[in-house]
């Protein structure tokens, strides 16, 4: 009897039917049925009478119709098509044997070497970490990069934005500092990505060894917005993995700009009004919600590089503005520099790292408070240098700035497959400035 009262029980909440929905309308990328029953965030199969099936998640909803955005082709979606709510939402395979991988922008594997061996299921849209269970950032983490680590010190944990305009070598610094920073793995995600440069990338910047060491996700410009922003969670939720399992984790996202335009398209399909420049109001939502998971956790670190690409090298763009108040920091890419040749082309008088002051030893902080001062000087003379008005002897801080020029600029430059040391960094920091570090 007891066994009866159990299975009718169990039996009772079994769901024996599946409820479907009927596709309605599609306007550009967005899809609008007539039920099932689902929530945001729900990922729903369409099927059509030839049996095509495409799949889609659920964005928003219009009266009594579900808006769905597809995340693939919607060629076989053909009116009346049925729509099956999956009660699920995606979620990433996430192990330590995904390094050496290369993901596609729904987490699934590119590279042609097969499922993930030892992978566990993890939920793309996590949650960040408890603001009172961070590690304080106490510890820089050498990137490789001169400039960065003698001028600009990132701490493990640290998040920081990488500013420029389109060609200025933001890709070229991304890859510097995934070969030569001293982290345990990298999560490298290419969002928006010409297809042409991700090959370039994985083989020309990064490299074999590089690679070894990394996890890339990729989605390029030509796919769905949708698979664009779920990119940028995939990447974020396997850093989130490795920071969970006690690595330092060096998290890279090209481009944060490419997320927001993409999250744009999305709302202005499901009928948001546009603000500033057309960016939608979900945009400036779901960017605090996407770099306040990073950063530093209870076991472990992600140390972040978000590139942000400025429209005409205006850095006071909505996203631009953003991004700089919610980061621990910015590099600023001057197109000026590197077009004299200069690269990496970190302009460091219009860059600031938050924590420098507590990461850098009270004489590092003089050294470089030095070195930074003879650049603006150099910077104020420039245009008289250049024109042949400058007179020598006029001032003495001028005239100490010039002659420390060649200095300057040997501490700042640096050859892509050149690897700078943190002890060495600092010795040269220590030439130029003539303070000992």
């Amino acid at each position: 009897m007891t066994n009866t009262l159990w299975f009718d029980e169990k039996l009772q909440q079994m769901r024996l039917f599946r409820l479907y929905g009927r596709v309605v309308k599609v306007v550009g990328m967005t899809i609008e049925s007539m039920g099932p029953k689902a929530t945001i965030g729900d990922i729903c199969s369409i099927q059509s009478d030839g049996g095509a099936e495409c799949t889609a998640e659920v964005v928003g909803f219009r009266e009594d119709r579900l808006i769905l955005m597809p995340l693939g082709e919607i060629k076989s979606v053909s009116p009346g098509a049925d729509v099956t709510a999956l009660g699920s939402s995606l979620a990433v395979p996430c192990g330590p044997n995904l390094r050496g991988r290369i993901l596609d922008g729904l987490g699934q594997p590119m590279d042609g070497l097969g499922p993930v061996q030892g992978a566990e299921l993890r939920l793309m849209d996590g949650a960040s970490p408890h603001p009172l269970e961070r590690q304080r950032i106490a510890q820089p983490m050498p990137t490789g990069v001169r400039v960065i680590d003698s001028l600009l010190t990132v701490g493990r944990g640290q998040r920081m934005g990488i500013f420029a305009g389109s060609g200025v070598g933001k890709s070229t610094l991304l890859s510097m500092i995934a070969r030569h920073s001293q982290a345990d793995v990298n999560v490298i995600g290419l969002i928006g990505e010409r297809g042409r440069e991700v090959r370039e990338f994985l083989e020309n910047d990064l490299g074999t060894e590089g690679l070894g060491q990394s996890v890339v996700i990729v989605a390029t410009s030509d796919q769905p917005a949708l698979i664009r922003i779920k990119a940028a969670m995939v990447a974020t939720t396997v850093a989130e993995y490795f920071r969970d399992e006690g690595y330092h984790v060096n998290f890279m996202l090209d481009s944060i700009t490419r997320f927001a335009m993409a999250q744009r398209e999305i709302g202005l399909a499901v009928g948001e009004p546009p603000t500033s420049r057309g960016y939608t109001p979900s945009v400036f939502a779901m960017l605090p919600r996407l770099l306040e998971r990073s950063g530093a956790g209870k076991n472990g670190t992600i140390t972040a590089f978000y590139t942000v690409l400025v429209d005409g090298d205006d850095m006071n763009d909505p996203i631009a503005d953003a991004v700089r108040g919610i980061l621990d920091g910015h590099m600023v890419l001057s197109r000026t520099i590197a077009n004299a040749g200069h690269f990496p082309a970190v302009d460091v008088l219009a860059s600031l790292s938050r924590l420098f002051p507590s990461l850098a030893t009270p004489v590092q902080a003089t050294a470089a408070r030095q070195v930074r001062s003879w650049m603006q000087r150099y910077r104020e003379v420039e245009d008289l240098v250049r024109i042949g008005a400058y007179q020598p002897g006029a001032d003495p801080d001028a005239d100490m700035a010039i002659r420390k020029l060649p200095e300057i600029h040997a501490l700042v430059r640096q050859h892509r497959d050149e690897a700078a040391t943190w002890e060495d960094t600092l010795r040269q920091l220590e030439c130029v400035s003539g303070v000992v570090v």
